[in-house]
């Protein structure tokens, strides 16, 4: 069995689960979310923890077992804390300001990026630390919004520069040798 797919998902306090066959919806302090899984995984509810179990041994239900399992926690973590993403601004010049719930980049493009928040996703620039979080309650967009303002100006290899995640390592290159001998 799957290691991920058999451990139960707990359900804090203040968190409340709705099962209904293979649709789920989950409601908590940051908002409500609910999704359609595969009809071949048994979900159910018992005692505060949702248990994921496949019918049979199938490798298409063996891959559902932990994908499915991991959602509903997720769901669960996204309702009840959410999730963020932060991403670093290295550069001279380079900056990220808030108008209003609009995130505006400088990047060294002649003019500046402006990124509209999606549905559920809310905006964080600290001007100091040259930082920009992305916070929401669905994980898959919030990574999705984090990689579409990575894609405004990728760290480049030969002086660092561009737009990076907290802590991600960029392998630098080492440029001109120089004249000839």
């Amino acid at each position: 069995m799957s290691r991920i797919g058999r451990m139960p998902v707990a359900i804090p306090d203040g968190v409340q689960v709705d099962i209904t066959g293979s649709f789920v919806k989950i409601k908590g302090q940051k908002g409500e979310m609910q999704r359609q899984f595969s009809h071949l995984m048994e979900i159910a509810l018992a005692d505060g923890q949702v248990t994921v179990k496949r019918k049979s041994n199938h490798p298409t239900e063996r891959a559902l077992h932990g994908t499915t399992r991991a959602l509903i926690a997720n769901m669960v973590q996204g309702v009840s804390g959410g999730f963020e993403k932060v991403l670093e601004i290295q550069g001279v010049g380079y900056r990220a300001e808030m108008k209003g719930a609009i995130l505006v980049l400088n990047v060294g493009y002649s003019h500046p990026v402006e990124i509209d928040p999606v549905d559920g996703i809310s905006f964080e620039a600290d001007a100091k630390t040259r930082q920009v979080k992305v916070m929401g309650m669905d994980k898959e967009t919030v990574g999705k919004v984090a990689s579409e303002i990575r894609k405004v100006r990728p760290p480049e290899p030969y002086h660092g520069k561009g737009i990076r995640y907290l802590g991600e390592h960029v392998r630098r290159k080492a440029g001109k040798a120089g004249k000839g001998m």
